[in-house]
């Protein structure tokens, strides 16, 4: 249901993350290579990318998303409607911190997250990846939306769908497989 209200809100809503803006990530699993899509708070940038936290709510481990972005960084996202193919580049040193800063101004309950994870939270920038893409309005030019570029498999595939819960875990209960279900706030 999530996917669903994110695609007829344009993005707008996401109920899992608090009325904050957010996408639908679709990465390739860093072991299986099978897309995998997961619901996530994002902070778009004025200069049109997108900041995702790999939070876990706090939970020691990582979201899996984040290591399939570090051994696959070509992704795609569901932002207002579109599929936008992206490229994932880890943030570090001086400007992750201060991206940190706009993340904490964004949403403050990640510094909870942070201080409960025992470990340092991974940030993600996400840029387009198609030539003349315009935030705002699709490709630049004749190009409309993004044109999809990896598999969302349908309703309980590999891949996504309303069996998978907003981590991509089956089942979709707190603690899920792999220490990425849901949680009440943003990822």
């Amino acid at each position: 249901m999530d996917r669903a209200v994110h695609r007829l809100t344009r993005g707008r809503v996401l109920p899992l993350t608090s009325m904050l803006p957010g996408v639908i990530l679709t990465t390739t699993g860093a072991r299986s290579g099978l897309p995998r899509r997961t619901p996530l708070a994002c902070l778009p940038k004025a200069d049109g990318s997108w900041i995702v936290i790999g939070s876990n709510f706090g939970r020691p481990v990582e979201p899996a998303w984040t290591g399939n972005l570090l051994r696959h960084p070509e992704a795609e996202i569901s932002w207002r409607g579109r599929d936008i193919p992206v490229r994932a580049r880890l943030l570090e040193g001086a400007e992750r911190e201060a991206v940190w800063r706009e993340v904490l101004a964004f949403w403050p309950p990640y510094a909870t997250y942070q201080a409960r994870a025992g470990r340092r939270i991974r940030l993600f920038r996400l840029t387009a990846r198609a030539a003349g893409w315009n935030p705002e309005g699709g490709r630049s030019g004749a190009g409309g939306a993004g044109r999809r570029l990896t598999g969302g498999g349908p309703s309980g595939s590999p891949g996504g769908g309303p069996g998978q819960g907003p981590g991509g875990s089956p089942g979709g209960g707190p603690g899920g497989s792999r220490g990425h279900g849901p949680g009440p706030a943003p990822r």
